[in-house]
């Protein structure tokens, strides 16, 4: 097949959109990250944190979408860091679970007024049920490929 013929393909790349779409909306938290001297992953455990409050370190690692083996890294910096504290579960002492300390919750009270504006932002520009529909189309979309 040259460079000129069709591809086979009938739809869009729809995994590459996602990408694209997540890098357009992660362009505007990026620079308040960076302030705060946060990564993307770093602010993604914070996050769940911020949500949860305190979570063994599997589920951190799915909510984050971040593999076991590089969550452990992104914790130990976070740890030293002051941001979280990791313990031993007292119910199991085979778990291990995270809480973020008052610096960690600080950043997340700081920082989600920066991304809630960019989100009313998007409500106000794109409107109330077109965001509505695409968070439960992309929920759709995440339900769908799960089963």
């Amino acid at each position: 097949m040259t460079a000129n013929q069709a591809t086979p393909f009938q739809h869009r790349n729809l995994p590459r959109l996602l990408l694209q779409a997540r890098e357009a909306v992660m362009a505007h938290t990026r620079p308040s990250l960076r302030e705060h001297a946060l990564s993307d992953q770093q602010w993604r455990v914070l996050r769940v944190l911020g949500e949860n409050g305190t979570v063994e370190t599997g589920r951190v690692a799915r909510e984050a979408f971040i593999l076991g083996p590089s969550l452990t890294g992104v914790l130990t910096r976070m740890e030293r860091d002051g941001l979280i504290t990791r313990y031993r579960d007292a119910a199991d002492q085979r778990r291990t679970v995270v809480a973020a300390t008052e610096r960690g919750h600080a950043l997340v009270a700081t920082l989600s007024t920066t991304i809630e504006t960019h989100y009313q932002w998007m409500e106000n520009t794109l409107g109330k049920d077109k965001l509505a529909q695409l968070y439960a189309l992309l929920d759709a979309v995440i339900e769908l490929e799960q089963t």
